[in-house]
């Protein structure tokens, strides 16, 4: 994987100064993917990143989410911890404190505070497995997976986007996600005062590991993304989208016509920031082939055959700190 993310990592990503905004509404109601996908294909080869409007998840839902989320986080730290993430085992489910997770840990320190969660199962692989949840919130649960639910559903339609964006049949990589590993996670982020260096942040300078994240952040900022030339663009909220981008996988599978685009999160607000990104993956026994529309044959005879749940786990071991020494044994157990 790594030839792959190495010497393709530029991509044909351009020197952009904004995020692009794309109304989904043809998408959603089936009067023209095409179109759509043609948007969604032009901003995955110049930024990585882009917004969607008129997506079709109730703001009522989006709303009871975020009040979940800070009712969650302003829990005592104690009953927190009794969820830590290390509980979960390989399962990677739980909430991970201030400095658990460093995204960027050669250069900088995270300070956020996380929890995740994702379909709730019994048996217990990478990634998969029962969900750790407060006790003392109720509701929580049932909002939780409502959510879920509904970010599974946006996910599928922006995929089959993704597909006929490539020249692709629509229903191409749902034989690569029949049971995909999915992540709904919970962001705060405290603000910083004064002088702050990369050094602590929000969250380190990092691209996502996977296929494709459905982003909600609330009013208050920070999330930064990294042009063609270095510089550091602000994708500042907006009232009723979601920020969607793509990860290593596409990244790899496309051959670099697609970016995986490094980001951040800096806070210096002075207020509390939350925000709501859901990670859809392929099966964790899935190979990110090469895709037909993209691939030279200079590029299927380098392509070196790995696992998206292999790729996952032991990226998970880079950032978290409880897993340190584990290796990437554990992702085989599946």
């Amino acid at each position: 994987m790594t030839h792959v993310l190495d010497t393709r990592l530029a991509g044909r990503q351009t020197a952009f100064s904004e995020i692009p905004l794309i109304d989904i509404a043809p998408l959603v109601d089936g009067s023209d993917p095409d179109g759509v996908a043609r948007k969604i294909g032009e901003a995955c080869e110049q930024v990585g990143f882009f917004y969607v409007k008129n997506h079709g998840v109730p703001k009522d839902l989006v709303e009871r989410m975020y009040s979940a989320t800070q009712a969650f986080f302003a829990l005592p730290l104690e009953v927190k911890q009794r969820l830590h993430v290390a509980k979960s085992g390989v399962t990677l489910r739980g909430y991970i404190p201030p400095y658990g997770e460093n995204a960027d840990p050669k250069n900088s320190r995270d300070l956020k505070e996380v929890f995740d969660f994702g379909l709730d199962q019994e048996d217990v692989s990478p990634f998969f497995g029962p969900n750790l949840m407060p006790s003392e919130l109720p509701e929580f649960k049932e909002i939780c997976e409502e959510y879920h639910s509904a970010m599974m559903a946006l996910a599928r339609k922006l995929v089959s986007s993704f597909a006929l964006s490539l020249d692709l049949p629509a229903d191409y990589f749902e034989r690569l996600q029949r049971n995909p590993i999915t992540i709904q996670r919970l962001l705060h982020y405290p603000s910083q005062q004064g002088n702050v260096s990369q050094d602590e942040i929000g969250i380190g300078a990092h691209t996502d590991y996977g296929f494709l994240t459905i982003l909600s952040q609330d009013g208050v900022g920070g999330l930064q993304v990294r042009n063609k030339d270095g510089e550091w663009v602000s994708a500042p909220p907006v009232e009723g989208t979601f920020i969607i981008n793509i990860g290593d996988l596409v990244q790899a599978m496309t051959c670099g016509r697609y970016s995986s685009t490094v980001h951040r999160v800096i806070n210096t607000s002075g207020v509390d920031r939350y925000s709501i990104p859901f990670f859809i993956d392929l099966d964790f026994d899935a190979v990110p082939e090469p895709l037909p529309t993209c691939a030279t044959a200079e590029d299927l005879a380098a392509f070196k055959p790995f696992t998206c749940g292999e790729y996952k786990y032991g990226r998970f071991v880079d950032v978290y700190p409880h897993l340190k020494g584990a290796g990437t044994e554990a992702a085989s157990a599946s």
